[in-house]
């Protein structure tokens, strides 16, 4: 059975949390959950949250243990990107992307139902 997680525009770029996604497919969710504790980033810290949704989400919607959760998927998606613009040297502008990323966690407990 799987289970799923989301969460929407993150204010940071999806390459920057992609480096952080790939350390915890396919782990326990026990041990995804140390790893992302011991990461100092910031995209660590939001994937961490939405981890914890997900095994909530398994724990209190399908009755499922924590302890038997695997991380089946960690995927960032790209979300929107504001377009700004700072100030340049002689009156110039520069632009500004700050973009924004959606997180998706999957989760699954090793049954295929």
């Amino acid at each position: 059975m799987e289970i799923q997680a989301l969460t929407r525009y993150a204010r940071m770029s999806p390459k920057k949390m992609r480096e952080v996604a790939r350390q915890i497919q396919g782990r326990r969710v026990a041990e995804a959950l140390g790893l992302v504790t011991l990461i100092p980033r910031k995209s660590a810290r939001l994937i961490a949250k939405t981890l914890k949704s997900a095994v909530a989400n398994a724990e209190n919607n399908k009755n499922l243990s924590a302890d038997n959760l695997v991380v089946l998927k960690a995927l960032i998606e790209n979300g929107p990107v504001l377009k700004r613009f700072k100030a340049g040297a002689r009156g110039s502008a520069s632009p500004r992307r700050k973009k924004m990323s959606h997180i998706r966690i999957v989760l699954s407990d090793g049954n295929s139902n």
